[in-house]
């Protein structure tokens, strides 16, 4: 029988974030019409302020809209038979891969209000991931060592995705 089971991670309290998304846009606008007004002073009268204003507000705005989808984020995990794949969303857009992961390479995976997850998060070296959105939610780590480096992966799954990796944990690797 295969464990198969793919979740959807999105922000619960969208306020703040929508705001600033649409505050992006309207920013967007603005500097792109300083650049075009700079733009048309160019050729009227050459002033090397104008041309700092010009290449500031253009960059400006072209930044915003290269970065405004990064404001709506989601996460996407997929359990399929011991294999977790993590992937960022933008914007229902572009698709980032983060990774892919063996469950049985984890060395320990477990609730982070446990008492386990305070010693893996202080040890030296370690590089963490938080790949979750709500602070309040039901998160889980993943810790395990790839390459001599040392991982903390942070997420917040349902109680059906942890049973399933619960299943394909190595002995002692669950830390309650």
């Amino acid at each position: 029988m295969d464990h198969f089971t793919e979740e959807i991670v999105v922000k619960k309290q969208k306020t703040f974030t929508e705001m600033m998304y649409y505050l992006s846009m309207a920013f967007i606008v603005l500097f792109g019409l300083i650049a075009m007004i700079s733009f048309n002073s160019i050729f009227a009268q050459f002033d090397v302020f104008t041309l700092v204003i010009l290449l500031l507000s253009a960059g400006m705005a072209v930044l915003l809209f290269l970065r405004r989808d990064r404001l709506r984020i989601e996460y996407e995990y997929t359990f399929t038979n011991g294999d977790m794949d993590f992937a960022s969303v933008f914007n229902n857009k572009k698709r980032k891969s983060l990774g892919t992961m063996k469950v049985r390479n984890v060395e320990a995976f477990g609730p982070v209000n446990g008492s386990a997850f305070n010693r893996y998060v202080s040890m030296r070296d370690i590089k963490t991931s938080n790949w979750f959105l709500n602070r309040g939610a039901n998160l889980f780590f993943f810790y395990f060592s790839k390459d001599g480096k040392k991982r903390l992966i942070i997420i917040e799954p349902t109680d059906v995705m942890v049973d399933y990796i619960k299943k394909y944990l190595p002995r002692g690797a669950w830390q309650a």
